[in-house]
């Protein structure tokens, strides 16, 4: 007895045989071989751009010049105090007052000397006067009786006697003149004494030879001011400041004054436009470390004693330049990886300025030019590579 089956149930096992089949065949067909997959290298473009050498230094803001102010005159107290730390003020102000009370006094009893000298000169002149009318008198009576004695009415004893009173009286009137010359000599004295002394008092007023920022004040109400202790007053000049920094022998010797540098002062963000005043024209031979001065502008909220940094501009030039990390450097010089037709060839290049994540290519290659981006690539002399170009934000600048 025979069991009949659905139609649709026969073309369903047809067309299982037929992809069975199929299937069969593939397999048996050998397969085409596959092409070899190339290793994906980051590539980057040599290209011109704006390249600055700059050197780094570090260091502390001072003063330019600093200028003392001492007291010329010894021995006084001070008065009055007109300035304090921090204060600006011109050449010649008066920034403190010494006591003034004694000189005052030493001058009132010199000028009584000097009224006293003058009476006593006026007397030595009346002296004078007198002691010439008595030579005149002498010298006549003198050649009177020199006639007499001529004529025989005076005898040698009374010429004798005539001439040796006129000796006295010159020699009364020499006296008399060197007496004034000395009294004058006096007045003289007195007068230089009260100059010193009015001198004192000018200078019982202590002012700044300069005008500038005064940084320090010793000075004290009451204290006796001197010209050896501590200064009484510091003055910055022009409160001009500039940043002292060391270089090492090395760097210090790319360095010229006039050089413009930026500065930042420690925990700051602002930059300060300097520019370099003195370059030292010596190194230590300990340190091997030479001093570099540049100016700041006194206005730019830096202060004396502050920690700063400073990027001294050496060279500011538009040069072919590569990333730092596409070049290779050692005992042998720098070489870079250059991708031509996808292929890796290495090269030798000569290299220069540094600035940032840049270096200027001096030689070696051209603008234009691809080469392997990271220099620690795993790639050789030869490689076949495909190159993948990089993003312009993966390079550091």
């Amino acid at each position: 007895m025979f069991r009949k089956f659905p139609k649709s149930a026969g073309i369903t096992a047809l067309l299982l045989s037929l992809a069975a089949s199929s299937a069969l065949s593939q397999e048996v067909t050998p397969s085409a071989p596959a092409e070899p997959k190339l290793p994906s290298i980051v590539v980057t473009e040599a290209v011109t751009k704006p390249l600055v050498d700059r050197v780094i230094a570090t260091g502390t803001i001072k003063p330019v010049e600093e200028v003392y102010v001492q007291p010329l005159v010894e021995g006084l107290s001070i008065k009055t105090l007109n300035a304090d730390v921090g204060d600006e003020v011109k050449a010649d102000s008066v920034l403190a007052a010494l006591n003034d009370d004694a000189l005052l006094l030493e001058r009132s009893q010199l000028e009584a000397n000097r009224a006293k000298t003058e009476a006593a000169l006026a007397q030595y002149k009346a002296q004078v006067i007198e002691a010439q009318a008595n030579l005149d008198d002498a010298t006549r009576q003198r050649d009177r009786t020199k006639r007499l004695s001529q004529s025989g009415t005076s005898t040698v004893s009374q010429l004798e006697q005539a001439e040796a009173l006129v000796e006295v009286r010159q020699a009364q009137l020499n006296a008399a003149k060197q007496a004034v010359a000395v009294g004058e000599s006096d007045i003289n004295v007195v007068d230089a004494q009260i100059e010193d002394v009015d001198l004192k008092l000018a200078r019982t007023g202590v002012k700044t030879p300069v005008a500038g920022v005064i940084s320090l004040r010793n000075a004290k109400v009451g204290a006796i001011a001197s010209g050896t202790g501590n200064p009484l007053f510091t003055i910055i000049k022009d409160g001009a400041i500039e940043l002292v920094a060391d270089l090492s022998e090395t760097d210090i010797q790319k360095i010229e004054v006039g050089q413009k540098a930026v500065v930042t002062i420690a925990g700051g963000r602002t930059k300060i436009e300097g520019k370099v005043r003195l370059v030292s024209p010596t190194v230590d031979s300990t340190t091997r470390l030479g001093s570099v001065h540049i100016v700041v502008d006194d206005e730019s909220g830096a202060r004396a004693g502050m920690y700063a940094s400073a990027d001294i501009i050496v060279t500011e030039t538009s040069a072919l330049a590569l990333p730092l990390s596409a070049v290779t450097t050692d005992r042998n010089g720098s070489t870079a990886r250059k991708v031509e037709d996808n292929v890796v060839k290495q090269v030798k290049i000569e290299t220069g300025i540094q600035d940032g994540g840049f270096v200027e290519v001096v030689s070696g290659l051209e603008a234009g030019d691809m080469v392997v981006a990271k220099a620690g690539a795993f790639v050789r002399d030869g490689d076949k590579i495909a190159p993948v170009p990089a993003e312009p934000n993966t390079i550091s600048n």
